[in-house]
């Protein structure tokens, strides 16, 4: 199940409340001030913290860590 787009009109990071930006192949909400990405499950936000994963700069993109 895809999340709906205008969810992103209204959610924000839960640290920073800034802006999140929808990455649709990965299925997660991207804090880029952050480099954290909140999972997407059934089309459902997962806005939890301790659920994020932290992410690093690779040249343009945000990768995950490992």
């Amino acid at each position: 199940m895809l999340l709906n787009p205008k969810i992103l009109d209204v959610i924000a990071c839960p640290i920073c409340k800034g802006k999140l930006h929808y990455d649709k192949q990965g299925q997660v909400l991207i804090c880029k001030f952050h480099k954290l990405s909140f999972p997407i499950k059934n089309g459902v936000p997962i806005m939890q913290i301790q659920q994020a994963k932290s992410l690093f700069i690779n040249s343009t993109n945000l990768v995950e860590k490992h």
